[in-house]
């Protein structure tokens, strides 16, 4: 049974853990901050703090490691994480060529698209001949 002893505790972890950098307990385990699931023309998707559709790339082969690099992360900016990030579950901290870190979901580095200008938007699905995919928890 909750007492309002145990929601208070309940609460001040739930704050604590968010301003960690840890998010809601969803798809994989305690998410990023910011990181949620969202409907998206039926689909469940992970989406960053604005609501903007992730994406995964197709050509990010090896564990650990994103190959969209320079001109292509202007179009298809990171998903970044504080220099400060801890792996949890399903989520890891991949370090960029540029020196910063972004997260991955399940070993593929989670990214947005610049031409995706409002929350829901999905135009980046099956850009680059396909190597691009909404990333699905």
């Amino acid at each position: 049974m909750w007492t309002s002893a145990r929601y208070a505790i309940a609460v001040v972890a739930t704050v604590a853990l968010t301003r960690a950098g840890v998010g809601a307990q969803e798809a994989g385990g305690l998410m990023p901050a910011g990181v949620m699931t969202h409907k998206v023309a039926g689909k469940t998707v992970l989406v960053d703090g604005n609501k903007m559709t992730l994406y995964t790339y197709a050509h990010d082969t090896m564990p650990g490691k994103s190959s969209c690099n320079g001109r292509c992360a202007q179009n298809w900016p990171p998903l970044k994480a504080a220099a400060d990030a801890k792996a949890t579950g399903a989520w890891t901290v991949v370090p960029r060529d540029d020196g910063s870190k972004m997260w991955a979901y399940k070993g593929k580095p989670l990214y947005t698209f610049v031409r995706d200008k409002a929350a829901g938007d999905m135009t980046g699905d099956g850009a680059g001949q396909g190597a691009w995919k909404m990333a699905v928890p």
